[in-house]
C-alpha cells in the first residue's frame, strides 16, 4: 500500500503479550495504514505502564486487539490488565474530551465503549472466522467508511462484545452474530468488533498462537484454520486506511 504522508505520526497502543502476536499486528498495521514504521509510535503496555501521552505530539491514537476481556470480573483480572484498563480509561477521558481521531479496533468495543457507558458482556460473543457485516444508513455516509461496500466479510473472534450502545453513539455497522460491529463517538471516535487489521495470514497466525486461550476447544484448531483458508477480507483494511488518510494531515 502507497505510504501516506504525515505530519505526525499515529500512536498504537498494544497489550499483545507474545512477541510474535505483537510484532505481526504492527506490522499489519503499518501496511494496511499505509504507513512507515516512523509513521506508527508502539506502546505495548503489557511491558510497561502508559507514559506521559501529549496527543499534540500525534495525530490519532489507535488500539489494537488484545487478550484481556473488559467484561471478566474485577477479581479474575491480573494487576496488569487492572492497570491497562485504568490508564486507558484516563487517556479516553482527554480523548473523548477533545474529539480526538481514535480508532479501537476490537478491543476498542471494550475500552471506547465501557468508557462511555455501553454494555460489554458474552452476550455476543463469536467464534473464530469470517461474519458478514452490514452497514448502517450513518456507515454508508460516513467518511472512514468510504468505498466500503453495504455488506462485506470480516474477520472476529471475540469472547465478549458490545450488547447495548449508549444513546449518544452512532451504530455503523452489524452483524447477525452481533449487532454491534461498528460505532462512532462524537465525529472521531471509532470502535470496530472485527479485525480490520487482519487478513487471513494474520489470523490463522492468532489461532496457532491463541490455541489454548480459550476461544475454541484446542483440538478443533485444524478445523478452524481450515474453515478461515476458505474465506477472503479484502474490504476492512480500506477502513483503516480510510482512517490514517483522514487524519494524517490534520494541521499542528
Amino acid at each position: 500500500m502507497t505510504s501516506v504522508p504525515a505530519t505526525r505520526p499515529f500512536l498504537l497502543l498494544a497489550t499483545r503479550a507474545e512477541d510474535e502476536a505483537a510484532d505481526a499486528e504492527y506490522a499489519a498495521f503499518l501496511r494496511f495504514g499505509g504507513l512507515a514504521p516512523d509513521q506508527l509510535h508502539r506502546v505495548r503496555l503489557e511491558q510497561r505502564a502508559l507514559p506521559a501521552i501529549n496527543l499534540d505530539h500525534y495525530a490519532g491514537v489507535i488500539v489494537g486487539g488484545s487478550p484481556f476481556t473488559s467484561s471478566d470480573a474485577p477479581e479474575t483480572k491480573s494487576d496488569v490488565q487492572h492497570r491497562v484498563e485504568q490508564e486507558l480509561s484516563e487517556l479516553l477521558d482527554e480523548v473523548v474530551a477533545r474529539d480526538f481521531p481514535y480508532l479501537g479496533a476490537c478491543y476498542g468495543v471494550g475500552t471506547l465503549g465501557v468508557h462511555q457507558g455501553a454494555v460489554v458482556d458474552s452476550q455476543y460473543g463469536e467464534a473464530v472466522g469470517a461474519v458478514t457485516v452490514t452497514l448502517t444508513a450513518a456507515g454508508r455516509d460516513d467518511p472512514v467508511l468510504s468505498g466500503v461496500p453495504d455488506s462485506f466479510a470480516a474477520y472476529v473472534g471475540h469472547k465478549e462484545a458490545c450488547s447495548r450502545l449508549p444513546e449518544h453513539a452512532v451504530l455503523l455497522a452489524t452483524a447477525p452474530s452481533c449487532p454491534v460491529q461498528m460505532f462512532r463517538v462524537k465525529q472521531n471516535l471509532y470502535a470496530t468488533q472485527f479485525h480490520p487489521e487482519l487478513d487471513q495470514a494474520g489470523l490463522v497466525q492468532r489461532i496457532e498462537l491463541y490455541r489454548d486461550n480459550g476461544y475454541f476447544p484446542p483440538g478443533t484448531a485444524p478445523e478452524v484454520i481450515a474453515a478461515v483458508r476458505g474465506t477472503t477480507t479484502p474490504h476492512p483494511p480500506t477502513i483503516l486506511a480510510n482512517f490514517v488518510r483522514r487524519y494524517a494531515g490534520r494541521p499542528d
